[in-house]
């Protein structure tokens, strides 16, 4: 008898150091996993590596180059030229108007026409910095609702684990009573059925979270197929938002898609002013110095010419062109005003439907959190306690389980949705401060 007590505590022990073992070399395995992608990381890697964006950026980059192109006077021009050459002899020193040309011209466009052209350009590219500040706030947004939406599926995953425990216990108690003859068979049934289900979703969720993975790893510039992990808990509390005056008010005067088409308006102007600046002349200044070869016939030296040129343009078909131009600019002025209004319009409507389901989402996961699912969970014991003993059949014991998964789902999509939601108000106000 001693022997075989000392056995089973060996055997006890090497179990004992096994599990340690294992313990450790887990502990030292995950250590040097990489740490779980949070939303914050997750965010500051896209906008740092998206590459849709990097590309908007060069473009702004070189947008920005061309105004002072456009502020410079065009380039002069140096002319060689052979004047005048006797075409018997070809020499340059038989006629006395021969000579060899050296000429400088400068074209001066009217003055205030390069301001304008400078201006314009600017004002696309001011217009085109605001365009990238507006495609990082809708990869933000991107980054976040698909972030979200992978948390959700995970604590999906998670609680159709736990019932799947739960109902492999129900499996277990109806099984342990059917032997006894106090349980019906079909009680049996109804839970592995209900087991199979839960397996099913499983197999719908993941496949929906390979999916999601897969967008968020693009987002990120990562290689599709890389493995995404995420925290297994988060902060589930929910700001409170400014009032919806003052988001809105905010979101008129800082989003940059406004700013954006307010430059492209001003940018419309300038080109108005410039089409009727076309009514005047330009202007071409030229100097020209001529060498001369040979004698005059009293044996002195010809002297080398100088000429200075002026010329300038002539907008005489004002009705078929300079008319037409500013019509064009007009009408161009207008669309961009026209684009303005329909962008306020939207992004205000935008910023009412976020606030909405921000509000309605939060409302509901609170709903969720501190009524439905206790008394949910308070129903499932009473009736696992009421089956034990008999007082309650297996259907409604299972339909009790059932329920409370669903809400317990439900509560996870709503914290996802209200931090969606969340995101995509702070994308249609254009900044982050957008709490109270």
């Amino acid at each position: 008898m001693y022997d075989q007590r000392r056995a089973r505590t060996r055997i006890d022990f090497v179990s004992l150091a096994g599990l340690l073992l294992v313990a450790g070399w887990w502990g030292c395995a995950t250590a040097v996993q990489a740490a779980p992608l949070s939303v914050h990381d997750a965010v500051n890697v896209a906008v740092s590596a998206n590459p849709g964006l990097a590309a908007l950026d060069a473009r702004a980059k070189a947008l920005a180059e061309i105004p002072q192109q456009l502020d410079a006077l065009p380039d002069p021009s140096l002319s060689i030229n052979l004047l005048n050459i006797p075409l018997d002899s070809f020499s340059f020193t038989q006629e006395a108007m021969t000579q060899f040309q050296v000429a400088f011209t400068q074209p001066l466009p009217y003055p205030g026409k390069l301001a304008l052209r400078a201006q314009a350009a600017s004002r696309e590219a001011s217009a085109a910095g605001a365009e990238v500040e507006e495609r990082r706030l809708l990869l933000v947004r991107d980054v976040k609702t698909v972030w979200w939406n992978l948390f959700y599926l995970d604590r999906a995953l998670e609680v159709i684990a736990r019932n799947q425990i739960l109902l492999e216990q129900f499996v277990n108690v109806a099984e342990t009573r059917y032997q006894v003859g106090r349980g019906l068979q079909q009680d049996i049934l109804l839970a592995q059925l209900e087991l199979s289900k839960l397996r099913d979703n499983t197999i719908r969720i993941q496949n929906s979270r390979e999916n999601e993975a897969a967008r968020l790893n693009v987002l990120l510039d990562y290689p599709p197929d890389q493995p995404v992990e995420l925290p297994a808990a988060v902060d589930e509390s929910l700001p409170v938002l400014m009032s919806a005056v003052s988001l809105q008010q905010r979101a008129t005067e800082r989003h940059p898609t406004l700013t954006a088409q307010r430059e492209r308006l001003d940018a419309a102007r300038s080109r108005i002013d410039l089409a009727k600046k076309d009514y005047s002349p330009d202007f071409t200044l030229g100097t020209a110095y001529g060498l001369r070869s040979g004698s005059n016939p009293d044996g002195s030296s010809r002297a080398d010419f100088g000429s200075v040129m002026f010329s300038m343009s002539l907008p005489l078909y004002t009705g078929s062109k300079q008319d037409r131009a500013v019509d064009q600019r007009n009408a161009e002025w207008l669309q961009q005003k026209y684009w303005l209004q329909a962008q306020h319009n939207q992004i205000a409507l935008d910023v009412q439907q976020a606030m909405t389901d921000y509000r309605r989402a939060g409302e509901q996961a609170l709903l969720f959190k501190d009524e439905i699912i206790p008394q949910a969970r308070q129903t499932v014991d009473a009736m696992l306690a009421g089956y034990q003993v008999g007082n309650i059949d297996f259907l409604n014991l299972i339909r009790s389980q059932t329920i409370l998964y669903d809400y317990e789902t439900q509560y996870w999509s709503a914290v996802s949705a209200a931090n969606q939601a969340l995101a995509r108000s702070v994308a249609a106000v254009g900044e982050e401060k957008i709490y109270e």
